[in-house]
C-alpha cells in the first residue's frame, strides 16, 4: 500500500480558504484541519499594547492533513506553493510521508478504497 502518502501542510490562517478551494478544484476533498501554534525562523513577533511592548513567541497557524494517492502528490505540492507563498518568513512547511495502511472503520475497506 505504498502508493498512499500523508501530506501535512502548515501555513498562515488567512491562506486556508484559498488553499481549500484550490485543492477541492483538483478533487482533494478529504482533509483534517487543525488550528495550531508554532514558530520557526520567524521566532514570533513583538507587539505594542497600550504603550507596553510584549512578545508573541508562538504564532497561530493552520495545519492541514490529508492522505492521497502518491500520483497526486506533486500537483498538491505545486498548488500549495502557488497559493501559500508570499515570499516572506512564515509561509509554512509541507511534509510528505508514506502511509503503510488505511482502513475505513465503518465498512472495513482498506487501501485507496478507504479514502
Amino acid at each position: 500500500m505504498s502508493d498512499l502518502v500523508k501530506i501535512e501542510i502548515i501555513t498562515r490562517q488567512k491562506k486556508f480558504e484559498e488553499l481549500k478551494e484550490a485543492l477541492n478544484s483538483i478533487g482533494v476533498a478529504g482533509m483534517t484541519v487543525t488550528q495550531v501554534l508554532g514558530c520557526g525562523l520567524q521566532k514570533g513577533k513583538t507587539e505594542i499594547y497600550r504603550g507596553a511592548s510584549y512578545s508573541i513567541d508562538l504564532l497561530p497557524k493552520v495545519k492541514i492533513d490529508m492522505v492521497v494517492p502518491d500520483s497526486s502528490t506533486d500537483e498538491i505540492i505545486s498548488i500549495t506553493k502557488k497559493v501559500c507563498a508570499t515570499g516572506t518568513i512564515g509561509d509554512g512547511k509541507i511534509f510528505v510521508s508514506p502511509v503503510a495502511k488505511v482502513i475505513r472503520i465503518r465498512t472495513g475497506e482498506e487501501g485507496p478504497d478507504a479514502l
